[in-house]
């Protein structure tokens, strides 16, 4: 194989493990460049995508939905020249395994219709998960609802705003070396997780106010290796932590709601450096998120400023213009944080994506 040749199939193989894990919707992949890639090769190219995907030790450990794991293998499966042979349709998933495999004359490989029969046969994990591969080599794995909506809240799923703010964190890592963060809203978690793994904060406070949210959250954190603190409020603990384990970030939840959390409250928190995700999604939420800015500002009137990075996908330019309209109001300064080159994580090919940097 020759070195370009080897290097489109390797980021081809790339795409496809990275889709999978973190279970993007099946359009996502690159479907087309495969088949061109089947026209020259043989099933060994399929196997290799199979080791990428349903094998892959991540996927193994901390399985996807049932569902969607039987969907994109009879996906895969389809890609197969079937020119000479009985065309493979819905009714083979129906099948015994056997018949599946007679059916099509043991072509493609036996390892492809094993895996479906697995599938096929598995029960429906509970939870399912999603995984992000970090650059470092390192993962993140979230427990997730599979669900956009789900206990009446929509954090219990990651949404592309979070991916798009943990890439930003991953070229601004000195923004958070050796500093408290502070995250509303942190959903289901992966924003903070890929800058614990990766940007060293001193400490990282995860919060959010949907009970069901909390408890997913709190899981994932566990999942991801990291030990929980009682409390974001007590120094004097997270100093012993700090001196016994320095790589490892003091690590809290807090359960907070916008419409209630007072001043003294936020201020016993003690950020440096404030973040959000996705939470501009309707007039009261901004307006609520606002009156939180504010609070943090004034406990802050004696100290340095404190910078917030809020990130968003701009789904309607109206929600954006009122959240900025209620910066000005609120005397909050804000600017556009421009928009980063590199693209790790596979979210929305087309989605707007935009970080605001405010001075608190």
């Amino acid at each position: 194989m020759a070195p370009e040749e080897r290097e489109e199939t390797s980021s081809l193989l790339q795409s496809f493990e990275r889709r999978f894990l973190a279970a993007r919707a099946l359009r996502s992949f690159p479907w087309q460049s495969l088949e061109e890639k089947l026209r020259h090769s043989g099933s060994e190219l399929l196997l290799d995508i199979l080791q990428k995907t349903v094998k892959h030790p991540l996927c193994v450990k901390h399985p996807p939905s049932v569902k969607y794991a039987r969907c994109f293998l009879s996906e895969l499966i389809r890609k197969m020249d079937f020119k000479d042979e009985p065309q493979f349709t819905e009714f083979h998933l129906r099948l015994d395994f056997r018949k599946a495999h007679e059916a099509v004359h043991q072509e493609p490989s036996d390892e492809l219709y094993e895996a479906l029969a697995e599938v096929l046969t598995a029960e429906e994990p509970t939870p399912c998960h999603r995984t992000y591969l970090l650059p470092s080599g390192d993962s993140v794995t979230l427990s997730e609802s599979t669900a956009i909506i789900s206990h009446g809240t929509t954090g219990l799923v990651t949404w592309s705003a979070a991916l798009y703010l943990a890439e930003w964190a991953l070229e601004n890592t000195a923004a958070f070396t050796h500093r408290t963060v502070l995250e509303l809203g942190s959903g289901a978690g992966l924003t903070g997780l890929v800058i614990c793994k990766t940007c060293r904060p001193r400490a990282y406070i995860f919060s959010d106010c949907h009970s069901h949210v909390l408890e997913q959250l709190r899981g994932n954190i566990l999942l991801n290796g990291f030990l929980l603190e009682p409390d974001a409020t007590a120094p004097a603990q997270h100093a012993e932590h700090n001196a016994h384990n320095s790589e490892s970030p003091v690590v809290t939840v807090e359960q907070l709601d916008w419409d209630a959390v007072t001043a003294p409250q936020l201020a016993a928190l003690q950020p440096d450096i404030l973040l959000a995700a996705d939470v501009l999604y309707c007039p009261e939420v901004i307006l609520s998120l606002v009156r939180v800015l504010q609070r943090l500002s004034a406990c802050r009137k004696d100290e340095q400023s404190l910078d917030a990075y809020i990130a968003f996908t701009i789904r309607n330019p109206e929600t954006c213009r009122l959240f900025t309209t209620e910066l000005g109001r609120a005397g909050i300064s804000w600017e556009a944080v421009p928009h980063h080159s590199q693209k790790l994580f596979p979210y929305e090919e087309h989605s707007e994506m935009a970080i605001l940097k405010l001075m608190l």
